[in-house]
């Protein structure tokens, strides 16, 4: 129930004020407590006081607080009233101030009142733990998006968190070398993103298996060979995935890469033999070469021969690779070899480029055990819901170039796949609704 419908029922009903009073889990923002025709005057900070204090010493097990319109004056007491012995998840996203962060205040975490919390989410504040904080025993799930944090801090942290199994920071820029400890034995899952002074991960904790990690961060592992799945977002990712990969995480098992500036993929001897879920990202802009060739991507079908599922995400804002239509209408053959694994491909924002089309063509040749193909014309644009519903609210709106080249695309399906496509194989088309088009839909050029 929401929360402003079961304070209404509260008002109305003792028996539902007791156990709206016991309710284990709250969920306080404005969104949640406000109405859409609030009257301006209510004071948000005061019904959320009254909320936490109605519930001090009932056993709240899970608080999730995301104050993003809403002052931090009152957020120390709080947390002083909430957490308790018997708290099992927090999270805390305080009101943003970029000139001074909200400094969350580990004491709360000390004389026992974090040994109980196992999962813990902090977001725009800065989080400076000491040595008061004690040792959180259960805490298996740390988050931290946008704040400050330095890496002797976090590492003092971690090593004091022996349970851990997950971490994750977004946007912490105050890290420079992150250092995970040997001592976190269940320590599996690690994500990083957007922090952009990060130079250096270590990680000594002996069961890493899935890592996900942006920029040109050096990585030094305990055990890489233990490494089950990668997401990797940084400049010639499919080249360097391609060369390097195979020799240091020969196991890995799921490979995503986000790549910009890349250069063709080598064919090389060397193999990912256990690689059984691979999705590709091109980003679009300037970086990306016109001239890169989709076809030399069969390297990396080559070298997974456990292959099941291929997710090729092609961004271009501007189709400037050689279109099929653009002159010699033969498309290249490179020498055949049987994908046996292969059972699901789908392309994202699929255009006419010849080297494009010669990659699927290539698929749907060799791929022997394919069962699910989907070619989507768009990237993130897709239109949805009922006719008449687009036809009130109108689509995504999409420019005169992107709706031109997915007609240029469905042509060199038509032209070149769909009859290469064999009959046990599911072809799904996803063409922009008729609606958002501006130009009519054809199968020639």
């Amino acid at each position: 129930m929401p929360l402003r419908d079961a304070a209404r029922a509260a008002c109305l009903s003792r028996a539902f004020l007791r156990s709206w009073r016991c309710r284990p889990n709250l969920t306080l923002s404005r969104d949640a407590i406000l109405s859409e025709e609030y009257e301006p005057g209510v004071n948000v900070s005061h019904i959320i006081d009254r909320i936490l204090r109605n519930h001090s010493g009932t056993g709240l097990k899970i608080l999730k607080l995301q104050l993003y319109l809403i002052t931090n004056h009152c957020l120390d007491s709080w947390l002083q009233v909430a957490v308790t012995p018997m708290i099992e998840e927090l999270a805390v996203v305080p009101y943003s101030n970029f000139k001074k962060k909200y400094q969350f205040p580990c004491s709360v975490l000390s004389n026992g009142n974090g040994n109980s919390i196992r999962h813990l989410e902090l977001g725009f504040c800065a989080f400076h733990p000491t040595a008061e904080c004690g040792p959180l025993r259960n805490l298996t799930s740390l988050s931290l998006r946008f704040v400050h944090v330095t890496g002797d801090e976090l590492e003092c942290f971690l090593s004091n968190s022996l349970a851990l199994e997950r971490l994750d920071l977004s946007n912490c820029s105050k890290i420079i070398c992150l250092k995970i400890p040997c001592v976190l034995q269940k320590f599996s899952c690690l994500g990083v993103i957007g922090c952009w002074r990060l130079r250096v991960i270590e990680c000594k904790a002996p069961n890493l298996s899935s890592l996900r990690f942006d920029e040109n961060v050096k990585l030094s592992l305990r055990e890489p060979l233990k490494m089950k799945s990668i997401n990797m977002i940084r400049s010639e990712a499919v080249c360097y995935a391609r060369t390097d990969l195979p020799s240091i995480m020969p196991n890995l098992e799921s490979l995503g890469l986000c790549s910009s500036n890349e250069v063709n993929t080598p064919m090389l001897p060397s193999n990912l033999l256990y690689l059984k879920h691979l999705t590709i990202m091109f980003a679009s802009g300037d970086s990306f070469s016109p001239s890169y060739d989709y076809l030399s991507l069969v390297s990396f079908l080559d070298a997974a021969p456990s292959l099941e599922t291929l997710i090729l995400d092609v961004c271009e804002q501007r189709m400037e690779h050689e279109s099929v239509f653009g002159g010699c209408l033969d498309l290249r053959q490179i020498p055949e070899h049987r994908h046996c694994c292969l059972r699901n491909v789908k392309m994202t924002g699929f255009n006419s480029a010849k080297s494009l089309v010669e990659l699927t063509c290539y698929v749907v040749k060799n791929a022997v055990s394919l069962e699910c193909l989907t070619l989507d014309t768009l990237h993130g644009l897709r239109c949805s819901g009922e006719e008449d519903s687009r036809r009130r609210m109108g689509c995504c709106p999409k420019s005169n170039s992107i709706l031109r080249e997915a007609t240029r695309a469905v042509a060199a399906i038509r032209m070149y796949i769909e009859d290469k496509v064999p009959s046990t194989v599911k072809l799904t088309v996803l063409e922009p609704c008729t609606l958002c088009h501006k130009l009519p839909l054809c199968h020639n050029v």
